[in-house]
């Protein structure tokens, strides 16, 4: 007989299963598009699955558009392409933190 707390973490198991199937799927559906991008390609997916932001940067020609939009294809996302200047800052798209003082001096 199982307890409540192995059924949880077996529940669990299935889930992490479920997303390492997710994620290995999503990989190799961009390298169908994406040829000889590997590490690039885990890494973008890594920071989508972060939830972060992420900028890539290289010459023209090494594909990032297509990585990009191919991976928003793939998760049925939006996508835009900035195209950055010399005096154009990533906090200039993605913004800023500001921490602000509270009256009891916390943060």
């Amino acid at each position: 007989m199982s307890t409540p707390e192995q059924d949880d973490l077996a529940a669990t198991q299935e889930q992490l299963d479920r997303l390492a199937q997710d994620l290995r799927t999503l990989v190799a559906e961009v390298q169908q598009v994406v040829v000889g991008q590997d590490a690039v390609i885990r890494g973008v997916v890594t920071c989508l699955l972060a939830g972060g932001h992420g900028l890539l940067e290289g010459v023209p020609g090494l594909g990032k558009t297509l990585l990009i939009r191919t991976v928003a294809e793939a998760v049925s996302m939006t996508f835009n392409r900035i195209q950055f200047t010399p005096d154009l800052m990533p906090a200039d798209i993605l913004g800023t933190s500001v921490l602000v003082e509270g009256e009891d001096g916390s943060v």
